[in-house]
């Protein structure tokens, strides 16, 4: 099973071009679920049915389902009141109705990442097409998994459980209840749910794929992008550059947006395989229209990039970690080393990643950013690096 997530700047249409790219792959025999995490209808408004939080059949093995995030939020509540009820007693607190309940920033992104997973776990469908939110929620979406499972480890460590016995005593020392099983409990599940949730994002055949509208605007949309799916060891497979005029217009006001359009498509085929979707005259609607668009296909190749461990001891004592990042500027770029992990922040954006464990025995010993890759050099700690190494 292979799975397309497709983002862009908003307006980009990309929703379209999901909907577009769902429909041709499930022509060709696919069975494809196209997901979306749009309050509105706009997938279904391009596929010219009506789609809700329950699967519904748009055509011939093509399946359009938008997660209800509403009824999965008070679902959680819920279950977390029962669980909690011990706890909420004690400090006089009023348990909320679901009636009450509505959605938390973030819902929706949580309940799209929860039916993702649900649906590659099922292996019901041979292609899941994901219609993202737009870049900047999207890339805090992809993010998401990676970082609410370092919280959970920080905050409810997995080694304190071997301590359960002894919470009623450390509990009467303290004077207030301690974690209860259940917090652990639900911890531990969660961070299972979020760990088959990451390893879907991080799947070698799981591929990110970007939509822009080409000229000044998404240009700089597309060069934030990249460089924020850099940071999380990602690579567009393919750049759609969507509403694409013909490269011949006689109207002079077309004729400038046409130069505009396509100097920003000679930049960008210097950095990404680019595909043009031309133009219809009108908001792309019904099934023909998102066959006249004429998408590219589904890749074989995923997203993934992988950052690798240079040895380069025997030539400069050094360990060396190249991690990509096309785009990046210096004077934008800084680096934080805490404990086994590496604070990267690019700009607006950070990650905090682990060190592979061969550099955990190391110490920073510079690094340097170089025609878009930042080297980041380790020299061995002789108190920690075996010896004879």
């Amino acid at each position: 099973m292979r799975t397309l997530l497709i983002t862009g700047p908003g307006g980009s249409g990309r929703s379209t071009i999901a909907a577009a790219t769902a429909q041709a792959a499930a022509g060709t025999g696919t069975r494809t679920l196209l997901l979306g995490a749009d309050r509105g209808d706009t997938l279904g408004a391009a596929l010219g049915v009506v789609t809700g939080a329950a699967p519904v059949e748009a055509a011939e093995n093509l399946t359009v389902w938008r997660p209800d995030a509403t009824e999965a939020f008070r679902a959680d509540l819920t279950a977390f009141q029962d669980r909690a009820s011990t706890a909420l007693e004690l400090l006089g607190a009023a348990r909320l109705d679901a009636e009450e309940v509505t959605p938390l920033p973030g819902a929706e992104e949580l309940a799209l990442l929860r039916a993702l997973r649900d649906a590659a776990l099922s292996e019901a469908y041979d292609l899941l097409v994901v219609d993202l939110p737009p870049t900047p929620h999207a890339l805090a979406l992809l993010a998401l998994p990676e970082e609410l499972r370092r919280y959970l480890r920080r905050l409810l460590p997995a080694e304190r459980q071997a301590a359960r016995a002894l919470r009623p005593v450390l509990g009467r020392l303290a004077g207030v209840p301690m974690p209860s099983e259940w917090l652990y409990d639900t911890a531990g599940r969660w961070d299972v749910e979020l760990a088959a949730v990451e390893a879907v994002l991080a799947d070698r055949h799981t591929s990110v794929r970007l939509v822009a509208e080409p000229g000044p605007a998404g240009a700089d949309a597309v060069r934030e992008a990249g460089l924020a799916l850099a940071l999380r060891g990602l690579r567009p497979d393919v750049l759609v550059a969507n509403r694409v005029l013909p490269e011949s217009v006689e109207d002079t006001w077309l004729a400038g947006l046409n130069a505009q359009q396509r100097k920003t498509l000679d930049e960008w085929q210097g950095t990404y395989e680019v595909r043009h979707v031309p133009h219809l005259g009108h908001d792309p609607r019904g099934t023909d229209d998102l066959t006249a668009l004429a998408v590219p296909g589904v890749n074989a190749a995923g997203s993934t990039v992988e950052w690798p461990v240079t040895d380069r001891l025997a030539e400069d004592g050094v360990l060396v970690w190249s991690i990509a990042l096309p785009g990046a500027i210096r004077d934008e770029l800084d680096l934080v080393r805490r404990g086994d992990e590496l604070v990267v922040t690019v700009g607006r954006f950070r990650r905090i990643v682990p060190l592979p464990s061969a550099l955990r025995r190391c110490t920073v010993a510079g690094a340097a950013l170089r025609e878009g890759e930042l080297r980041i050099r380790f020299a061995p700690d002789p108190d920690l690096w075996p010896q004879g190494r």
